[in-house]
């Protein structure tokens, strides 16, 4: 694997969603990267902080902004290990963020399914990784059915 790939930074994506599963919440993780650089990390905070705003994106979004002392992203990239639901897709597109790579397809609540418009300069990149990140999901839904 290339070192910098979109490989690389989805794993590191997807070791915040084992940090947010640990903590019982639904695994999902994101990063914000700049210049090759990881500047933030964000997983899912719903029910630790009872705030359903914050899922991993939103974190990692607010702490990259943070982080440059800007309220844009330009010249960032977001990955994270699901579709984003279309409140992030909001944030994303008002963030000015150049690039969004995510793992799996989020069909019932994804971005992708209404008619959210993230900024017109993004580019997205879809399925990095997409069976590790969906295998993540699958698991967490599978043992709180059992």
């Amino acid at each position: 694997m290339e070192i910098f790939s979109h490989e690389y930074f989805m794993k590191e994506a997807i070791k915040e969603a084992r940090v947010a599963l640990d903590q019982g919440e639904v695994p999902i993780g994101a990063i914000v990267v700049a210049n090759k650089r990881i500047i933030a990390k964000g997983h899912n905070g719903i029910e630790k902080l009872k705030d359903a705003t914050a899922h991993a994106e939103m974190v990692a979004i607010t702490s990259a902004m943070s982080a440059i002392g800007a309220k844009y992203l330009n010249g960032c990239s977001l990955y994270v290990t699901l579709e984003p639901c279309i409140m992030c897709a909001g944030a994303l597109g008002w963030s000015k963020l150049d690039k969004l790579i995510f793992g799996a397809r989020d069909l019932n609540n994804g971005y992708q399914k209404g008619s959210v418009a993230l900024h017109p300069k993004t580019t997205v990149v879809q399925g990095i990784m997409e069976a590790e990140c969906q295998e993540l999901l699958n698991d967490f839904f599978k043992s709180k059915r059992s």
